[in-house]
């Protein structure tokens, strides 16, 4: 049997609310390996957050209700196995909650040995005057029309999935120098569209320019005994996709199926342990050869 390392490890995984989501199975996998899960969690849709698409698109208003939810199903499904976790709820574009996301960590459990960035915020959005000059099925089949690019869409999008990975980061390490440690684990969740994403531009740019961190990170933080290393997925059905969207995507992927949170969360144990500690600076498409 492999022994992963990561027993009483403490992981800080953001974006952890919706029972089905990414963060969830990220959370529960770790626990498995005996690590100890710090949840951060921001219930999207609610008076005065970060505003959602929600236009009658089909799975979108069941998946929208699951990421409005506080974490409890989540925990009680982690304390069920035996496991430690508690939660915080911040909302990342604003800076000061970096920091206070760690202190809140470390209060509860102790120093932070890994960081799995999945938060994320989405919306869809085009160079185009008009969604409906978009042809060729540009619009992937999951969205709502897309709306034209505006300064408060990319500062919204990329304040989440950029800025706020970046300054995660940053704090990991300074942390890290403060208490001379040499062990530590960064992985950062993108897309397998960050390279090239039609009708979702500044998601797909925001996720490209997070990866241009990790590298950068990556180089820097490798002589403080930390990898820092990202995860692209694929399709992974968190809620958001009926079963004939699920049937419909599955038919273009070469192993004939949409991704499961648990594809994704194994991938990350393995970034996380100790059979991973020579790898640094990588990024692993986990979507059944959708990119390559």
């Amino acid at each position: 049997m492999i022994d992963t390392g990561l027993k009483d490890k403490i992981a800080i995984v953001t974006g952890a609310n919706n029972p089905y989501g990414i963060g969830a199975g990220i959370a529960k996998a770790l626990v498995a390996q005996g690590a100890i899960v710090f949840l951060h969690y921001y219930r999207c849709g609610e008076e005065g957050q970060l505003p959602v698409h929600d236009k009658d698109i089909p799975g979108e208003t069941f998946y929208n209700t699951q990421r409005a939810k506080t974490p409890s199903e989540v925990l009680k499904a982690i304390r069920q196995i035996g496991g430690q976790a508690e939660a915080w709820e911040a909302d990342l574009s604003i800076p000061d909650n970096i920091s206070n996301l760690f202190d809140q960590a470390e209060t509860t459990f102790g120093q932070v040995d890994i960081l799995v960035n999945n938060a994320a915020h989405w919306e869809a959005d085009t160079f185009l005057p008009s969604a409906d000059i978009l042809v060729n099925k540009t619009v992937e089949a999951w969205t709502s029309a897309p709306d034209y690019i505006t300064a408060s869409s990319c500062d919204r999008v990329f304040a989440v999935n950029t800025r706020a990975v970046a300054l995660a980061m940053a704090e990991f390490v300074r942390r890290q120098i403060n208490r001379n440690g040499n062990w530590g684990r960064i992985i950062n969740i993108s897309t397998d569209g960050a390279y090239c994403f039609p009708s979702e531009i500044s998601y797909g740019a925001s996720k490209l320019a997070m990866e241009g961190y990790t590298r950068s990170a990556a180089q820097e933080f490798g002589q403080f005994g930390i990898t820092v290393n990202t995860i692209s997925p694929g399709a992974i059905q968190t809620g958001w996709l009926t079963p004939e969207m699920e049937t419909e995507i599955a038919a273009t992927y070469p192993m004939r199926r949409v991704g499961q949170p648990d594809d994704i969360a194994d991938a990350v144990v393995y970034f996380a342990s100790e059979q991973a500690r020579w790898i640094t600076g990588q990024r692993i498409y986990v979507g059944g050869g959708h990119a390559m």
